[in-house]
């Protein structure tokens, strides 16, 4: 299972979810959907996106989780 560390990346370089918005042309609603629920599913062009406008490896967004229905 994926976890996305997007949250605690952007919080760390000072990106609100309003600025994250702005600067990656990711909907706020979306962001706001990401920081609440880091399991959530995303595409990669939106990981992309992210990577992007935080400066980092989108790899760095990503972390493995184990699953807690195994």
């Amino acid at each position: 299972m994926v976890r996305l560390k997007i949250r605690e990346v952007a919080e760390a370089k000072g990106f609100s979810q309003r600025k994250l918005s702005l600067k990656s042309g990711v909907d706020l609603r979306t962001v706001q959907r990401i920081f609440r629920d880091p399991l959530r599913v995303v595409t990669t062009e939106t990981l992309d996106k992210f990577a992007k406008t935080l400066g980092v490896d989108a790899s760095m967004l990503i972390e493995s989780v184990p699953d807690p229905d195994e």
